[in-house]
């Protein structure tokens, strides 16, 4: 457990130093994601204990996740800055 928990600790102080390095934004954002989907996924098959699980217990977890995922897209895209611009008030 302390070699998973220091590859987390890591993890966070890449993504930590990351925000202050003069990179591009989206290569910025783009890094933090899947640094992000690393330490996701460390932490759901170790400390939730998925790696032991039954197969389709893990299938279900991995559904609802991009069921949940794909639906928060699609808000996102739906309800995004683009559809807050005011409509224009000609007559």
């Amino acid at each position: 457990t302390t070699l998973f928990r220091s590859i987390l600790a890591i993890i966070t102080g890449v993504e930590i130093l990351l925000i202050f390095l003069p990179f591009a934004k989206w290569l910025v954002i783009g890094l933090l994601v899947a640094l992000s989907a690393v330490k996701f996924l460390f932490v759901i098959f170790f400390f939730m204990h998925l790696r032991w699980d039954k197969l389709l217990c893990t299938g279900i977890f991995f559904i609802g996740l991009v069921l949940g995922g794909g639906t928060l897209w699609a808000l996102v895209r739906l309800f995004g800055a683009a559809a807050s611009i005011p409509l224009s008030s000609s007559p």
